[in-house]
C-alpha cells in the first residue's frame, strides 16, 4: 500500500553496482566508481525533487536476496524514486533467463549467484506511475547479448520511466573511469543552472558519451523523440513556420519554436531526439541535412575543434552508418577521432570509441577502391592508438592487404 499524500512522503535513490566487465584482464565497466561518482551528487539533484529523501548505495553485494531486499524496500517508498543500476548483464545457460552478474557471480551458477532480471520487474510492477525513473549504465556479456537482440531490448519495466545505455561486449564503456554515459549525466547535473528533464539529461549523455557501435539506447530514437521535455511548449499557430524542410512538427518529434539563426528552426530544445527520430523514420536526408546545419551553426559559435563540434561529427557519422553510406560514415568516424585525439590525447575513452566505429564502417564497405582508399587512411589512424587492442590493427591491416592484392583473372569458358 502506498501512503501517498499522507504528509510524510519522501524520496528514495538506490544506486546498485553489480559486478565488473572485464575482458582480457581489461576493465571495460567499472560500476563501482560509477556509483561512486555518482553518490557525490546531492540527492535532491539526482531525483529531481525538494522532497526529504533517503540515499541507498549497494556496492558488492553478493547475495541476490540482500539485492531484492532493498529493492523491495525502495519500491515501497510513497515518493519518487531514481534506482540506478551499472554493472555486467549476463544469462543462465539453461534457463536463457537474464542476470544482473553480482560480486559472487560464478559462471556455472548464475542462477544462484546473480539477481534475475524478472526479480526487478516484479518489482517496480505495482509502483505509481510517474513516480519511478529507473536510470542504467550497463555492458552485456556474450551470453546476454544474443538475449537482448532477440527481445529489441531490456524486457519488463513497463511503467517507469526508463533510461540507459547498454553496451556490448568487448568494448569498454569507460575502461576503468566512470563510463561516459554517467559522467556525461553528472556533467549536465552540475552544468545546468536548472536541473534539465530525465529526457533531456538522457538526449545529451547518451549523444556525448562515444557508444560503440551497435549499444543498445534505452529508449530508442524513436520513443525518445515522442517524449518532449517540459520547456518544449507547442507553438501557437501564428508562430508557425516551415524550417529548412518546409515542415514544422515531424510526426512523433518535439515540437519547438523557430528562432533566427537556429538550423532548422529547432530552439528551446535539444534537436539530437528530433533528428534520430528522423532517422529512424527512414527520413536519412531530412536528418543528415539538419545535422549538417547544426554541425556548422556549433562550429561557428564555438570552433571547428571544439568538443560541440566533434559531437555533431559523430551524430552525422552515426546517421550515415543508418543510412548505409558506409563511406561516408567511416570518414567522419576517422575525423572526429582525429578531433579528439589532438585536443583529449591518446589516452582517452572516446578517442578509442570514434576508432571503433570508423573501423566497424569500414569492414562493412563492399567497393574495393573505397575500401583501399579509406582503410590506409583508418590504418595509419589506428597506428597512432597506443592502447588499441593489438587484434584490430592486424584484423585490419590483413583485410586491407587482401583488398589490395590484384584480382585473379577469371577463366573464360571455352
Amino acid at each position: 500500500m502506498y501512503l501517498i499524500g499522507s504528509g510524510q512522503q519522501r524520496g528514495h535513490v538506490l544506486l546498485i553496482a553489480g559486478d565488473a566487465a572485464v575482458r582480457r584482464g581489461t576493465v571495460h565497466l567499472a560500476p563501482s566508481v560509477n556509483l561512486a561518482a555518482l553518490a557525490m551528487v546531492p540527492a535532491s539533484v539526482l531525483l529531481g525533487s525538494g522532497l526529504p529523501t533517503d540515499t541507498v548505495c549497494l556496492d558488492g553485494a553478493r547475495d541476490p536476496n540482500t539485492v531484492l531486499a532493498r529493492l523491495r524496500a525502495a519500491a515501497a517508498t510513497p515518493g519518487p524514486l531514481l534506482l540506478y543500476l551499472s554493472g555486467r548483464l549476463t544469462a543462465d545457460r539453461r534457463g536463457r533467463g537474464l542476470y544482473l552478474a553480482l560480486a559472487g557471480t560464478a559462471r556455472a551458477a548464475v542462477r544462484y549467484t546473480a539477481l534475475p532480471w524478472d526479480w526487478l520487474v516484479g518489482e517496480l510492477r505495482g509502483r505509481p506511475a510517474g513516480l519511478t525513473t529507473v536510470l542504467l549504465d550497463l555492458a552485456a556479456d556474450k551470453e546476454a547479448w544474443p538475449l537482448l537482440q532477440e527481445c529489441g531490448g531490456l524486457p519488463g519495466l513497463p511503467s517507469p520511466e526508463v533510461y540507459g545505455v547498454v553496451c556490448p561486449p568487448g568494448f569498454a564503456a569507460g575502461s576503468g573511469t566512470v563510463s561516459g554515459y554517467t559522467r556525461h549525466w553528472i556533467d549536465q547535473l552540475r552544468r545546468s543552472p536548472s536541473r534539465p528533464a530525465d529526457v533531456q539529461l538522457h538526449a545529451l549523455a547518451a549523444g556525448a558519451a562515444g557508444l560503440p557501435p551497435g549499444a543498445l539506447v534505452l529508449p530508442t530514437a524513436r520513443e525518445l523523440g515522442m517524449r518532449p521535455g517540459p520547456q518544449q511548449q507547442p507553438p501557437q499557430p501564428q508562430q508557425q513556420q516551415p524550417d529548412r524542410q518546409g515542415t514544422w512538427q515531424e510526426p512523433g518529434g518535439l515540437a519547438v519554436p523557430a528562432s533566427e539563426g537556429v538550423p532548422g528552426g529547432v530552439s528551446g530544445g535539444d534537436p539530437r531526439p528530433h533528428i534520430h527520430a528522423l532517422a529512424t523514420a527512414g527520413r536519412h536526408a531530412e536528418a543528415a541535412a539538419l545535422a549538417r546545419a547544426w554541425e556548422e551553426h556549433v562550429r561557428h559559435a564555438y570552433g571547428f575543434s571544439s568538443p560541440e563540434a566533434v559531437q555533431w561529427a559523430e551524430i552525422r557519422a552515426d546517421l550515415a552508418r543508418m543510412a548505409g553510406d558506409f563511406l561516408l560514415a567511416t570518414g567522419l568516424w576517422i575525423g572526429a577521432c582525429r578531433v579528439r585525439l589532438a585536443g583529449q590525447g591518446a589516452a582517452a575513452p572516446e578517442v578509442y570509441a570514434a576508432a571503433a566505429g570508423a573501423l566497424y564502417c569500414w569492414t562493412q564497405l563492399r567497393d574495393r577502391a573505397s575500401a583501399v582508399e579509406s582503410g590506409t587512411e583508418l590504418l595509419a589512424l589506428l597506428g597512432t592508438l597506443p592502447a588499441l587492442e593489438p587484434r584490430y590493427l592486424r584484423l585490419a591491416q590483413a583485410r586491407l592487404d587482401a583488398l589490395r592484392a590484384p584480382e585473379l583473372p577469371r577463366a573464360v569458358p571455352t
